[in-house]
């Protein structure tokens, strides 16, 4: 990972600075017929994001609208295959995927994040990214609250056993907290619900906010 002082750019040259798009947000938004946005589904590993994503995915493309998934374990197996499980690491991880989701979201797109992000300070530097000026764009935070009990009992990749078989280390829910969002924009108890019952719930926080 590079050193902070090798990721800053040179001294003696000025920081870009974004530049204009071609189409306005308002063009966009009109040919797409809504408003893109950022909604960052954060959880416990095995609560259901990725299912939830793809599944959210679906539903938003038949009903002609424009949807992707930024999901955690591709990302890191692309953008993010140079880091590791540190919290320094795991933060620029979410930085990366934030700016990623600002520049999908500001090309009109309903950008899809699932990822565990399971510090607290991570999710609201996201949301700072997405939301900051001049383009700020609606970001929301939607907790997927799941016992972590139930989470292992699913555990769909046989994580969790592996973390409690020392092979993992740095796993979220056995050797590594979760911190609950204090704030979420959205709670949607993923042990209590279908899938189709949290992809109502969250598309009746999604529509009004980006018609």
């Amino acid at each position: 990972m590079p050193s902070q002082a090798e990721s800053q750019p040179p001294r003696d040259r000025p920081s870009p600075s974004p530049r204009p798009g071609a189409l306005s947000r308002e063009e966009r938004s009109a040919r797409y017929g809504h408003r893109g946005a950022v909604l960052w589904l954060t959880g416990l590993p095995g609560a259901g994001k990725t299912t939830l994503a793809n599944a959210l995915e679906r539903v938003l493309i038949a009903r002609g609208m424009h949807a992707a998934v930024l999901d955690g374990d591709e990302v890191r197996h692309g953008l993010s295959a140079d880091l590791g499980f540190s919290a320094a690491e795991r933060a620029e991880n979410i930085r990366r995927v934030a700016e990623v989701g600002r520049l999908l979201a500001d090309a009109g797109l309903i950008v899809l994040a699932a990822f565990v992000s399971p510090h607290e300070s991570d999710r609201l530097h996201a949301r700072q990214i997405v939301e900051r000026e001049p383009r700020g764009i609606p970001f929301s935070e939607i907790y997927l609250d799941a016992s972590l009990s139930v989470c292992e009992r699913r555990d769909p990749k046989g994580m969790y056993a592996r973390a409690r078989a020392g092979q993992i280390r740095q796993f979220t829910g056995v050797s590594d907290s979760y911190q609950p969002p204090a704030h979420a924009d959205l709670s949607v108890h993923t042990d209590q619900c279908t899938v189709d019952e949290a992809v109502a719930a969250v598309l009746d926080h999604l529509l009004p906010r980006v018609s």
